[in-house]
């Protein structure tokens, strides 16, 4: 990825993720409706998830993407200002195999290895 212009596969990713929040938030918001219902009774349905667990389920996910979504906003910004692929840290190239399997990552493997991810 280094390679070539990464920024059309990170914009790629960030309207997947655009796509994924809006999906989540609908489903929120279905949640929160269906816990609003006072006749829900979901604590005692033997054959599904509880409200409230699917409620985290969703916040869980939605954490996830957003998480995600800043580190493309950032990779986007690296590559806008030519340092896309070179190492925070110390200044090499990121493999293209790590950038491949982590387009977002800001530091090449060794120094992501001693920062311990």
């Amino acid at each position: 990825m280094t390679g070539s212009d990464p920024r059309a596969a990170l914009r790629a990713r960030a309207a997947e993720l655009d796509a994924l929040l809006a999906r989540l938030d609908a489903d929120e918001s279905a949640v929160r409706a269906d816990r609003a219902d006072a006749t829900a009774d979901d604590e005692h349905d033997p054959e599904g998830s509880t409200l409230s667990g699917e409620w985290q389920r969703i916040e869980a996910l939605r954490r996830s993407a957003a998480l995600e979504r800043a580190d493309v906003d950032v990779a986007l910004a690296r590559a806008d200002a030519g340092t896309y692929g070179i190492c925070e840290v110390c200044g090499r190239e990121i493999p293209a195999a790590r950038l491949e399997a982590r387009p977002f990552a800001t530091r090449c493997v060794a120094c992501a290895e001693r920062r311990g991810g």
